[in-house]
């Protein structure tokens, strides 16, 4: 029987209030209206953005929300005006629009795109659709949605720039890394620092952004690539993935960037915070070389205001960049990113630690936090 033009119920994990477990519940999910699309979720990870949200120092939350914005899926159905997807599509989702038409996305500079209202607090401006409104109800109540996709729920409703069709094999279980973690990772290499041949990086943080810094600096050429992570048990991985030198702050007798400058005779071409916060932050800049180091910021901590940075470290050369979404424009480069994975230029599967039915949410959650999985992935 057809679902298109009916309210789908279905099981979603909803988070009621901050620094709580998320909680299964049914919800009604609303008919696509003009310019959205219905998807049925059938894949979705666990970031450290969706933890971020529930943290009680992420003052901007807003609740009762459904998360989740790592994902794949297949089109339930269609509302107005869309011509680019039918049913049956399988699709990726993401929080980086690509409308094509307003003045950032036609300039080859960025990927932000216009359709993204609030450019202080992107990653919760896409809380309802265009048109103000939810396209989710519990009992009773409408749900926020959550960075344009709200993929914690087995329906979803997203707008139709917010979406890829993408490869009709496409493995959805691996590809749903491509919404976010991986794109970010990857992209903030290739595109946002553009490292080159033979140059030197340092890439903090080893979760599954951090570690497709280290594909993106491998694929690029890098000759040195130092890994920096808390948590030494990432380091096979790191290395599997092209990483030449793995360091753990806690074992070592002097500051991180110390060190980093002395096994690369004056600091790396190329450093990559994947971690977040100010000292991560400051640890990435420092470790630079003066006259061109690059350091990229990619990860962002909840409530964290971020490093007290000298102007004379920047007058000296050095740049710090930000990247969104790793740069790329999102409904022209996931499609690509796809069949990249697909012909082998990298590995996502190493990344995926833990396949879960979606019941069980909040283990993922705890994993993550504790620090034991890189991706784990949710399946309905």
């Amino acid at each position: 029987m057809s679902t298109k033009g009916k309210v789908i119920k279905c099981k979603a994990a909803i988070a009621w209030e901050a620094d709580k477990p998320l909680c299964i519940e049914e919800v009604e999910v609303a008919p696509p209206k003009a310019h959205e699309v219905r998807i049925q979720i059938i894949a979705t990870s666990i970031c450290h953005t969706d933890a971020n949200t529930i943290d009680p120092n992420f003052k901007e939350a807003l609740f009762p929300v459904i998360l989740g914005h790592e994902s794949a899926g297949i089109v339930e159905s269609i509302g107005p005006g869309v011509t680019n997807f039918k049913p049956g599509d399988k699709v990726i989702p993401f929080f980086t629009p690509q409308c094509k038409k307003c003045k950032f996305c036609l300039s080859p500079l960025t990927n932000i795109c216009g359709k993204i209202r609030k450019f202080d607090t992107p990653t919760i401006d896409q809380e309802l659709m265009e048109d103000k409104t939810s396209r989710f109800t519990c009992k009773g109540k409408p749900i926020y949605h959550f960075m344009g996709v709200s993929s914690f729920s087995q329906y979803t409703v997203v707008s139709d720039v917010n979406l890829a069709k993408i490869d009709d094999e496409a493995n959805l279980e691996r590809v749903c890394l491509i919404g976010c973690g991986f794109s970010s990772g990857y992209g903030a290499a290739i595109n946002t620092a553009k490292v080159t041949p033979g140059s030197t990086c340092a890439v903090f943080g080893l979760g599954g952004v951090g570690l497709s810094a280290i594909i993106g600096c491998k694929i690029a050429g890098a000759s040195k690539i130092i890994a920096i992570d808390i948590n030494s048990e990432k380091f096979t991985k790191a290395k599997v993935l092209g990483a030449t030198d793995c360091l753990n702050p806690r074992d070592l007798d002097k500051p991180i960037q110390e060190i980093i400058i002395e096994l690369t005779n004056g600091g790396v071409d190329f450093a990559f915070d994947c971690a977040g916060g100010s000292d991560t932050m400051s640890a990435a800049l420092d470790c630079t070389t003066v006259g061109w180091g690059s350091c990229t910021v990619v990860g962002v901590k909840a409530g964290d205001e971020g490093p007290n940075v000298s102007p004379v470290k920047l007058i000296m050369g050095r740049r710090i960049n930000g990247t969104f979404f790793g740069g790329w424009k999102s409904v022209d480069s996931v499609p690509k990113l796809v069949a990249d994975y697909k012909n082998k230029k990298f590995d996502l599967d190493i990344l995926v630690t833990h396949t879960l039915p979606f019941d069980r949410i909040n283990e993922a959650f705890d994993l993550m936090n504790q620090g034991k999985s890189i991706r784990t992935v949710l399946t309905f």
